[in-house]
């Protein structure tokens, strides 16, 4: 209750939002995404922003004129592996017969998953890889960890578009 007895709406409720804006209603079952980005779908395939879904055509005219080659969506790179516990037990049928089974997932596996991967040629004439994330502004620490993972163990540097 507010000064005098007056209950002011919460912006949270039904009744008094703004239309639009962060107060919107949404589908039942679906949540506001985390960084208020708009995902778009073309031709099957979805792009996490519109940020993301210009980038790719831009690329794809790139690849057209052939400035670039092997054009790739969503790459996995793993940074650390899955960690197991030991186990004593041994596979005793099938195809991994003698080969000691894993135990339970400790921790899972770390893994970078690029926007968009590409050959670009250099001027002396060889291929180089290109890795690229299409940034809206946040850095976030996890990003960041990968990002340097990704350098140390794959000698990869990360290109932010």
């Amino acid at each position: 209750m507010a000064k005098g007895g007056v209950k002011y709406p919460s912006p949270w409720t039904t009744g008094g939002k703004p239309k639009g804006g962060p107060y919107r209603r949404r589908a039942f079952g679906s949540s506001p995404n985390k960084y208020k980005n708009t995902k778009v779908k073309l031709n099957g395939e979805e792009f996490d922003s519109v940020k993301e879904f210009n980038r790719y055509c831009f690329l794809q005219g790139e690849l057209k004129k052939g400035a670039i080659s092997d054009l790739r969506r969503q790459v996995k790179f793993p940074l650390v592996p899955a960690q197991y516990a030991k186990t004593d037990e041994v596979y005793v049928q099938g195809p991994r017969k003698g080969q000691q089974k894993r135990g339970k997932c400790l921790e899972r596996a770390v893994d970078y998953i690029a926007d968009f991967t590409y050959r670009r040629k250099k001027e002396d004439g060889t291929d180089e890889m290109v890795v690229e994330d299409v940034k809206g502004g946040i850095r976030t620490d996890d990003y960041i960890i990968k990002r340097k993972l990704m350098l140390w163990i794959h000698g990869i540097q990360i290109t932010e578009v």
